[in-house]
């Protein structure tokens, strides 16, 4: 569960340390601003608590790694992806928007904390363990702080514990894992299509197909 508790801990900080101003800076995400990526962060956030209390008595039959679907890039017309923008507009401060994540982000880090890992617990017609589906989590946690701080270099980073784990859960995706040259940094946002590779990433990558779309 700590690496759960650090990535969210770390990635709700850094939210709310962004200067109000900043809300309106692009971010990692394509076609998304940084106060749209807090909204996507809030939904997150339901999400957790809503599938810790949605348990299941069948076999899992997703871990960590299978819980994500590799997807076609996003063209916008996802009717979630359009409400998103709509939604983070309608707060009309940051400040709602950074009240309302800590809301329900601390109380999506206390239901974490209080989990059993062994319980089996249901989302997205998938059955798996709360500790995998926390596990799963810490990638999405490290890729939207860095999402978060794309266009904000003054935003501290994710830590180097819940990079680490967040490549090791990507490259467990991918099958393969990715060159011993690249940084954790470089491995996820190259792995998901945040950066293109140079020519001499591309040569190092070999036979490694990039890039993994995950939902």
């Amino acid at each position: 569960m700590d690496p759960f508790a650090s990535s969210w801990t770390a990635l709700l900080t850094a939210v709310a340390d962004v200067p109000d101003e900043h809300f309106a800076r692009p971010s990692g995400c394509t076609g998304r601003l940084v106060r749209d990526l807090v909204c996507h962060l809030i939904i997150d956030a339901q999400d957790v608590l809503i599938t810790l209390v949605t348990p299941a008595d069948t076999e899992p039959t997703a871990d960590a790694a299978t819980y994500w679907n590799l997807v076609d890039p996003p063209t916008g017309d996802d009717p979630l992806d359009a409400l998103i923008p709509r939604l983070a507009a309608a707060y009309g401060e940051p400040r709602l928007l950074k009240f309302h994540l800590d809301d329900v982000g601390s109380a999506a880090g206390r239901a974490a904390a209080l989990a059993d890992p062994s319980v089996r617990v249901s989302t997205q017609d998938k059955v798996l363990t709360a500790g995998d589906y926390l596990s799963a989590y810490v990638l999405e946690w490290t890729l939207h702080h860095l999402d978060l701080i794309a266009h904000l270099p003054s935003v501290p980073g994710p830590r180097p514990e819940a990079l680490a784990a967040a490549r090791a859960l990507l490259e467990r995706i991918a099958g393969r894992p990715f060159p011993a040259a690249f940084t954790d940094t470089d491995a996820l946002l190259i792995g998901t299509g945040r950066r293109t590779p140079t020519v001499r990433e591309k040569n190092t990558l070999g036979a490694v197909k990039v890039p993994f779309v995950l939902g």
